[in-house]
């Protein structure tokens, strides 16, 4: 058996316990393995994409790679699952692109979608990022989110369009009235052109684990439609989290 490799897994399962991250000296403590072993453990995983080091922080954390490689069972993961049947009533419903997000540090990862049939529509790919301030989805996970992590978009706020927020008072604003109306609007802050809505999905803890969306250009998505949408949003995601256990309080 080689001893390199199930330490490496080893640590893997570590790391994946730790919602925050973790040290090296505090790997090296739980593991009872030396600190120099355990960084280059650390190093051969973020080199393989596995895991990064929170530059803020020090700590090591685990990427969304162990998810990417599995997709081929995303079959069961439990939101994604309960989620398909009600964003297929959105997409005939609305005529827009549905999707489904997680949030992975500072950027959403799209999980599932269902294309709009119109000529003219809002591109995601499954396994594809976008940055959690600038989207929809991503302000829906972003208004339940820790501190930690509001404080690692704080350092990432740029503009990719006029719209973009740029000043972290600002995000914090509109994300206190995602957490109030309980539906996020991105108005062209990511693409120019493309606008969209979305409501957060609860597990039985009450934790916010993943946003349904829609997405589509500006033009045919004026404000009215995006606040209704918004609102269809909430009770599909509320249906969704009835489905997984959420009881609503």
């Amino acid at each position: 058996m080689d001893k390199t490799f199930v330490k490496g897994l080893v640590l893997l399962e570590a790391l994946a316990k730790h919602e925050r991250g973790s040290g090296v000296t505090e790997l090296a403590n739980q593991l009872m393995l030396n600190k120099s072993n355990v960084h280059r453990l650390l190093q051969a995983l973020v080199h393989q994409g596995f895991a990064r080091k929170n530059d803020d922080t020090g700590r090591y954390e685990l990427t969304m790679k162990l998810w990417e490689l599995g997709s081929g069972l995303a079959n069961r993961l439990d939101v994604r699952v309960e989620a398909l049947s009600f964003m297929k009533e959105l997409a005939e419903q609305t005529q827009e692109t549905v999707h489904l997000s997680l949030l992975d540090g500072v950027e959403v990862l799209y999980i599932e979608k269902i294309d709009s049939p119109q000529p003219v529509r809002a591109y995601t790919t499954v396994g594809g990022r976008s940055p959690a301030q600038c989207v929809a989805t991503g302000k829906a996970l972003l208004a339940w989110a820790s501190e930690d992590t509001l404080n690692l978009v704080k350092n990432r706020l740029k503009p990719y369009t006029p719209r973009s927020l740029v000043k972290f008072g600002d995000l914090r604003r509109e994300l206190e009235q995602v957490r109030e109306q309980g539906y996020a609007i991105n108005r062209g802050e990511w693409r120019e052109q493309v606008v969209g809505a979305a409501a957060p999905i609860y597990d039985s803890r009450g934790m916010v684990v993943a946003a349904l969306g829609i997405s589509g250009p500006a033009e045919r998505l004026e404000e009215a439609r995006l606040v209704q949408a918004g609102k269809t949003l909430m009770t599909a995601a509320a249906q969704i989290s009835r489905r997984l256990g959420y009881s609503g309080r």
